[in-house]
Protein backbone atom coordinates (compact mmCIF):
# COMPACT_ATOMS: atom_id res chain seq x y z
CA UNK A 1 0.00 0.00 0.00
CA UNK A 2 3.06 2.28 0.02
CA UNK A 3 2.42 3.14 -3.63
CA UNK A 4 -1.06 4.45 -2.86
CA UNK A 5 -1.83 8.12 -2.30
CA UNK A 6 -4.90 9.35 -0.44
CA UNK A 7 -7.22 12.01 -1.83
CA UNK A 8 -10.41 13.43 -0.36
CA UNK A 9 -13.08 15.25 -2.37
CA UNK A 10 -14.80 17.33 0.30
CA UNK A 11 -17.59 18.49 -2.00
CA UNK A 12 -18.55 14.95 -3.04
CA UNK A 13 -17.47 13.34 0.29
CA UNK A 14 -15.37 10.69 -1.46
CA UNK A 15 -12.16 9.26 -0.02
CA UNK A 16 -9.96 7.88 -2.76
CA UNK A 17 -6.85 5.73 -2.47
CA UNK A 18 -4.97 5.49 -5.75
CA UNK A 19 -1.72 4.59 -7.41
CA UNK A 20 -0.45 5.05 -10.94
CA UNK A 21 -2.27 3.08 -13.59
CA UNK A 22 -5.09 3.19 -16.07
CA UNK A 23 -8.49 2.04 -14.85
CA UNK A 24 -9.93 -0.80 -16.88
CA UNK A 25 -12.67 -2.09 -14.56
CA UNK A 26 -14.63 -0.93 -11.50
CA UNK A 27 -15.98 -3.51 -9.07
CA UNK A 28 -18.48 -2.54 -6.39
CA UNK A 29 -17.53 -4.66 -3.38
CA UNK A 30 -20.09 -3.09 -1.06
CA UNK A 31 -22.59 -0.23 -1.37
CA UNK A 32 -20.44 2.88 -1.50
CA UNK A 33 -17.13 1.02 -1.89
CA UNK A 34 -15.57 0.52 -5.32
CA UNK A 35 -12.32 -1.13 -6.35
CA UNK A 36 -10.63 0.03 -9.54
CA UNK A 37 -8.56 -2.48 -11.46
CA UNK A 38 -6.12 -2.13 -14.34
CA UNK A 39 -6.25 -4.33 -17.46
CA UNK A 40 -4.27 -7.07 -15.64
CA UNK A 41 -6.68 -7.15 -12.70
CA UNK A 42 -4.31 -5.31 -10.34
CA UNK A 43 -5.81 -3.00 -7.75
CA UNK A 44 -5.05 0.64 -8.59
CA UNK A 45 -7.75 2.45 -6.66
CA UNK A 46 -10.38 2.31 -3.94
CA UNK A 47 -13.29 4.77 -3.75
CA UNK A 48 -15.21 5.24 -0.52
CA UNK A 49 -18.40 7.22 -1.03
CA UNK A 50 -20.01 9.12 1.88
CA UNK A 51 -16.63 8.84 3.59
CA UNK A 52 -17.42 11.18 6.48
CA UNK A 53 -20.42 9.04 7.43
CA UNK A 54 -18.48 5.81 6.99
CA UNK A 55 -15.70 6.99 9.31
CA UNK A 56 -17.65 9.19 11.72
CA UNK A 57 -17.04 6.87 14.68
CA UNK A 58 -13.26 6.78 14.22
CA UNK A 59 -12.49 10.35 13.13
CA UNK A 60 -12.10 11.76 16.65
CA UNK A 61 -9.67 9.04 17.85
CA UNK A 62 -7.72 9.38 14.58
CA UNK A 63 -7.53 13.14 15.00
CA UNK A 64 -5.45 12.71 18.15
CA UNK A 65 -3.01 10.37 16.41
CA UNK A 66 -2.71 12.62 13.37
CA UNK A 67 -1.55 15.52 15.51
CA UNK A 68 1.56 13.50 16.38
CA UNK A 69 2.17 11.92 12.96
Amino acid sequence: MDDFKVFYDEEEDILYLAKEGEESEVVEISPGVNMELDNKGNLIGVELFRASRMFKDILKPMEKKLQFA
